[in-house]
């Protein structure tokens, strides 16, 4: 019996000590492909606001005559700074913003209305932020029904949006599910007190176990909870807590988000807590996998990269059945081919392109007033661009894509020879022109993608742009 047990802990230690290494060798900086190109690969010389409304005509008859469109809308303000938070975002107590603000996503919604010759029909809507509950309910109420009223909408809609736990009501969910809400997703992080302080994000419990039930109560079917791992002070005893309390909920998904920690990007914001209260390379990759491992004891399926569901939810439902999709919102279940973003910041992907708005509420109100919309970038995809587009989300929503004379690029035996290694690590299979990513290569996705990233691998950066890949 003790030989037994010595054999099991030493093939353990042997194995965590591979995984160990397999970090310390893949945990580089690396994109997360909302998009390829990545927003600094973008080739700004061939863009234009014409091109862009050009690709937007061209994408809207082919999503029109499909499965339908998307429409992001990005609601910026926030009552106060959380200092994790890479977002685009105004904070602000002073609720008189809310009017004006709605007031100009219309006009640019109609401005995008001005270049389609027949009603749209839209299949997705996100509301994220900032935060949109800072939004009054009545107001929220005011900007979708002008909205609808310009649309049909199409069978079986996904409309979703970001709640913050502390400041959502019953009243806002209701009206929301009124008005064909049915997911939502909350953001937890982390229930640790310390955590929480250093991060500028107090929130108990209590709080979000409120808006979970009511929720449920008011009919969601799809509710979320987003865990950070990689946060200041964060330690795996106040990990295994934060995951355990959440199972108390059981939300239908959740996302387990890698802290991208990328303060030269996001100036203050990131810089709130000292570096040193990060944890360590080892000590992250342990909130990593054992947090992985925990969530998949309690029930919950890996999907794609850092999100899990349950078996009855439609993110592993469209996984099942590979309709899963990844865009600026992340994995939806919704393909969808046009996503026109609304907002601050909001960035728009006609599959054909890429364009993001301006960045201050001031710049994007001075230019829908002026009829213009607002557009500051945005990148052309070429031939090449799409085909190493679809590669990289085969990857990233499938976890395996395959080549042959209609999908190829010039770089391709450079790639396949770069994934020689990824192989010998057991990372990835490679056979008959198809790669295939292992379950033990599931947390390096974005390091195999990465491979294919040409505008990358061409222009390698000579500063520091992306967050770390674990």
């Amino acid at each position: 019996m003790e030989s037994g047990k010595t054999e099991f802990y030493r093939s353990n230690k042997i194995l965590i000590f591979k995984m160990n290494s397999l970090i310390d060798k893949y945990n580089i900086p690396g994109p997360r492909y909302t998009s390829y190109p990545t927003v600094p690969y973008w080739d700004e010389t061939t863009f234009s606001p014409e091109k862009w409304k050009e690709s937007v005509i061209r994408s809207f008859h082919e999503s029109n005559a499909g499965e339908g469109i998307s429409i992001y809308i990005h609601l910026p303000f926030c009552e106060a700074l959380c200092t994790f938070c890479a977002c685009h975002k105004r904070i602000t107590k002073q609720h008189s913003v809310e009017t004006p603000y709605l007031e100009s996503v219309l006009k640019e919604w109609k401005l995008y209305l001005d270049l389609f010759n027949e009603r749209p029909r839209l299949k997705e809507l996100h509301l994220g932020g900032g935060t949109p509950t800072f939004f009054s309910p009545e107001n929220l109420k005011i900007l979708l029904e002008g909205i609808f009223a310009t649309v049909e909408i199409a069978e079986h809609p996904e409309f979703s949006f970001e709640g913050h736990p502390n400041n959502t009501t019953r009243e806002h969910l209701q009206t929301l599910y009124d008005l064909g809400f049915r997911r939502v997703s909350f953001g937890v992080q982390d229930y640790d007190p310390k955590v929480q302080k250093a991060i500028n994000r107090i929130q108990p419990f209590e709080n979000v176990k409120n808006v979970t039930e009511w929720a449920k109560e008011i009919g969601y079917r799809g509710i979320s909870h987003d865990l950070v791992f990689g946060l200041p002070h964060q330690t795996w005893e106040a990990m295994e807590h934060t995951i355990r309390k959440t199972m108390e909920l059981k939300p239908d998904r959740l996302a387990f988000y890698s802290y991208a920690h990328v303060p030269w990007v996001k100036g203050v914001g990131q810089r709130g807590f000292d570096e040193n209260d990060l944890p360590s390379g080892e000590e992250k990759r342990r909130l990593y996998e054992d947090g992985k491992k925990l969530l998949q004891d309690l029930g919950y399926i890996e999907v794609g990269m850092d999100h899990f569901s349950l078996e009855h939810d439609d993110l592993y439902q469209s996984l099942i059945h590979k309709k899963l999709h990844r865009n600026f919102m992340g994995y939806t279940s919704s393909n969808t081919q046009l996503m026109v973003g609304l907002g601050m910041s909001a960035i728009s992907d006609s599959w054909y392109a890429f364009a993001q708005n301006v960045k201050t509420v001031e710049e994007y109100q001075k230019a829908v007033e002026e009829g213009e919309i607002p557009v500051v970038k945005g990148h052309i995809l070429n031939g090449e661009d799409l085909t190493v587009r679809r590669h990289i989300l085969n990857l990233m929503c499938q976890l395996e894509t395959s080549f042959d004379a209609g999908n190829s690029f010039p770089e391709l035996e450079n790639a396949l020879e770069m994934l020689k290694e990824m192989e010998n690590d057991e990372l990835v299979e490679i056979s008959n022109n198809r790669i295939k990513i292992t379950e033990k290569g599931r947390a390096f996705t974005r390091n195999v993608a990465m491979v294919f990233d040409l505008r990358m691998m061409r222009n390698k950066p000579e500063t520091r742009i992306f967050s770390m890949t674990i």
